[in-house]
């Protein structure tokens, strides 16, 4: 097969970090051009919006979609309509409403719809899946907390409606959480915390319980100094499971069973960005397999644990922040 010809819409900070070096990295693909009213990447075609770089690049057959999730529902329809193969960067959508409806709509294209949950993609992942899958869970603790000004820096648009504020970086978690996990858990408590400042939380605990009533509890947070904290916790019948370093090292009973590199060297930024650009790769791997094989994949279950905690979640107000 020859290799897929593929565009980036948006050309920000996931998208030079993880998106660029996935891409020129896969033989499978051919990166064309990049669409962004603002920013281009030297020696790449670059045209300032989708539109423009869908008519000058016609035998385009693939675009990765990296802009703002207010943004991206009418990007992946315009791609979907134009018969492209269309890779969505967490969270999919601003709102259940607008995945769902691009679901419906890939239906009847000739591309494919790819929500890429790169947190699924760690090394440790399948793996716990599969043990947890012969467990009686007990309880689960999942704690996601990481500095704002560190790993989302100019990032305003997460504190506006739509930029889902922690919840951009705890969607990974409950990713991981909701396909690790054996049965489907549901929202019972949610406290969010909202600087005075801000439209969305910068720290929020969740409660969550399965038909079993199996207690499932988790903190987000952005104000977090120092070491980020990427966890999530599995009591069981047979022992205590640890995903640790965003589902990339697996331990159970304080033996390591999975531990996939970190990257080599350099502060611990740069080796866990290192560690989230070998979870692109395998997203991209992914990607090429649906093409190749004409079907869409779309989980919309962390997005809607989400939109739970929106919806019931209690919003308390904390002092301003300035991102």
């Amino acid at each position: 097969m020859p290799p897929i010809s593929i565009g980036l819409v948006g050309l920000g900070k996931i998208a030079r970090d993880q998106h660029l070096p996935a891409i020129q990295a896969n033989p499978d693909y051919r990166l064309v051009a990049g669409a962004d009213p603002q920013d281009g990447v030297e020696g790449l075609a670059h045209y300032a919006s989708l539109e423009a770089m869908l008519a000058a690049e016609p035998d385009l057959e693939a675009v990765a979609i990296c802009t703002p999730t207010r943004l991206r529902y009418a990007q992946a329809r315009q791609a979907l309509e134009a018969g492209k193969h269309v890779l969505l960067e967490k969270p999919p959508g601003a709102t259940l409403s607008e995945v769902e409806a691009l679901v419906e709509l890939a239906e009847g294209c000739p591309g494919t719809l790819f929500a890429a949950w790169h947190s699924q993609q760690a090394g440790g992942v399948e793996a716990a899946r599969e043990w947890l899958a012969a467990r009686e869970i007990r309880a689960v603790e999942i704690e996601w907390k990481e500095d704002v000004r560190v790993w989302h820096p100019g990032q305003a648009w997460l504190w506006d409606p739509g930029g889902m504020g922690v919840f951009d970086p705890g969607i990974n978690a409950l990713s991981v959480a909701t396909r690790v996990l054996p049965r489907p858990f549901f929202l019972r408590q949610a406290t969010l915390d909202v600087p005075a400042n801000c439209q969305t939380p910068i720290a929020a605990r969740l409660a969550f319980m399965d038909a079993d009533e199996t207690p499932i509890a988790a903190a987000f947070d952005f104000r977090q100094s120092g070491e980020v904290t990427w966890e999530v916790r599995v009591e069981t019948d047979a022992g205590r499971l640890r995903l640790s370093h965003g589902g990339n090292r697996l331990t159970i009973d304080d033996e390591v069973v999975v531990d996939a590199p970190t990257g080599d060297g350099g502060d611990e930024p740069s080796r866990l960005a290192a560690m989230v650009g070998q979870e692109y790769a395998g997203l991209y791997a992914r990607f090429a397999e649906l093409a190749a094989a004409g079907r869409s994949e779309v989980d919309v279950a962390p997005l809607r644990q989400v939109a739970d905690a929106f919806l019931y979640g209690r919003r308390e107000s904390v002092e301003p922040f300035e991102p």
